[in-house]
């Protein structure tokens, strides 16, 4: 059988690409966790998960899920210290974005882009124990509420074989136009986040 010059770099286009396809990562599963900084007084926790798949060594498409600890901004949380009683808003949120990566050595910094949602649950803390604390629970409960949220971030990546960390920073903000507004006296709830996330590539 006769092999044309097409055909012949046709097989070889097809066998170098294979052979990349199986040397190059394709995608990553991600545990994080971090502080959410509001304001200097205001510290709270976040954790979660990402699964991320590459379109390119350089582009990727993230889907995340997590816990925001508390976003209220500093203004609502000032007025709220000079209270006895603590209140605050933490979130459960999944998001899906794009995320952009410059170099292709052990240390590779990035930035991305994400949009998704949050489940907003208020909490209240101060209360004594017993029949209010229970009322004031079983009312903000019906103050739950889905709403889109948008994030910006950046970080650097330090990949050693398959395994790597990450460090980071993530802007979140809830996008609403509810009693959310209300609580963030005009603005929007939103939170600053500082990471560290180990994660696997395979």
């Amino acid at each position: 059988m006769r092999i044309t010059p097409f055909a012949a770099i046709a097989v070889a286009a097809l066998f170098v690409t294979s052979a990349a396809s199986a040397q190059e990562p394709r995608a990553s599963l991600q545990a994080f966790g971090g502080l959410g900084v509001n304001s200097p007084n205001s510290v709270s926790p976040t954790f979660g998960g990402a699964v991320v798949g590459e379109l390119t060594p350089n582009v990727h498409l993230i889907g995340e899920a997590g816990r925001i600890g508390d976003m209220l901004p500093s203004q609502t949380q000032t007025l709220i210290g000079l209270s006895p009683i603590g209140f605050s808003v933490s979130a459960f949120y999944a998001s899906g974005g794009v995320r952009l990566s410059s170099g292709s050595s052990a240390v590779r910094p990035y930035a991305e882009a994400s949009a998704g949602l949050a489940r907003l649950t208020p909490h209240i803390s101060g209360v004594q124990p017993g029949l209010e604390s229970t009322l004031a629970n079983i009312g903000l409960s019906f103050l739950n509420r889905t709403a889109p949220m948008a994030g910006l971030g950046a970080g650097i990546t330090l990949q050693h074989g398959p395994l790597f960390a990450d460090i980071g920073y993530r802007h979140r903000r809830v996008l609403s136009d509810t009693w959310v507004d209300a609580l963030a006296l005009g603005g929007s709830l939103s939170t600053n986040e500082v990471r560290v996330g180990v994660g696997v590539r395979f």
